[in-house]
């Protein structure tokens, strides 16, 4: 079966530093890909560039066997990726339903409607019904996003990000600043994404890892250091020694 995402010898230099060098993955449809690894390895940078956000210095970016490298964001999403970011990027001052219906209206190609319209437009209406009923939020349709506990913020916005219906959703530390019992629901909701949805994602929540991937990278100064299933990761000893820190490890550390 082909990669439905691909990076083919990745690299992005910002002047003399190198923040990926020669990054090459493949993620299969349906998986469930996990990216690991200390603050500084290049994880936001690698998501940025499969995103379109940002232009590798070198290398190429598959989607569906395509070539995506210099495709736009706005592309991107058309052919079926989404991404969530570390910091909730929702409208705090508006109210949930209307974030669902500003999320729906940028998967349009009449992205810019006037937003009078959109709040009369019953197929917009029905449909953000729909996506928010599907995660449990349409109950809280009314309440302004910024009175919402930081938990339900990452809910909705993971949920938010399925608007483009996605073959590939990024998820960028989606448990990042949540309780324990907060985090397991992000678990919960990753789970039953289904296997239509491929995805991507950055996490240092370890609990979250290794209870939903199927696979791990670790990634260490921009290169792929070692990759496994969560078996072969919990007892990798290099994962230990970059990303436990049992004890420091230097770049010149190579794959084991």
């Amino acid at each position: 079966m082909a990669p439905l995402l691909e990076t083919r010898d990745v690299s992005v230099h910002f002047g003399g530093l190198a923040a990926l060098s020669d990054v090459s993955f493949g993620i299969e449809p349906g998986e469930r890909l996990a990216l690991i690894g200390p603050n500084g390895a290049g994880k936001t940078t690698l998501f940025n560039v499969l995103t379109g956000q940002l232009r590798p210095s070198a290398g190429e970016v598959f989607f569906r066997d395509r070539d995506i490298t210099h495709a736009s964001v706005f592309a991107r999403t058309h052919m079926g990726l989404a991404r969530s970011f570390q910091i909730t990027s929702l409208f705090p001052q508006q109210t949930v339903k209307v974030n669902a219906l500003i999320a729906l209206q940028g998967t349009k190609r009449r992205r810019y409607h006037p937003f009078r319209y959109l709040m009369k437009d019953k197929e917009m209406q029905a449909a953000a019904q729909e996506l928010l009923e599907a995660h449990g939020l349409w109950d809280l349709r009314e309440a302004t996003v910024s009175a919402l506990a930081y938990g339900l913020q990452r809910k909705l916005e993971i949920a938010l990000s399925l608007a483009s219906d996605p073959e590939l959703l990024l998820l960028d530390e989606p448990s990042c600043g949540l309780t324990t019992t907060e985090s397991a629901e992000i678990t919960t909701l990753i789970k039953r994404l289904g296997s239509k949805i491929t995805v991507l994602m950055i996490a240092h929540d370890m609990d979250l890892v290794f209870g939903v991937a199927d696979r791990v990278i670790l990634l260490h100064y921009g290169k792929i250091m070692c990759e496994g299933t969560c078996e072969e990761i919990r007892a990798n000893q290099l994962v230990r020694d970059i990303y436990m820190g049992s004890r420091h490890a230097g770049p010149g550390l190579g794959k084991r």
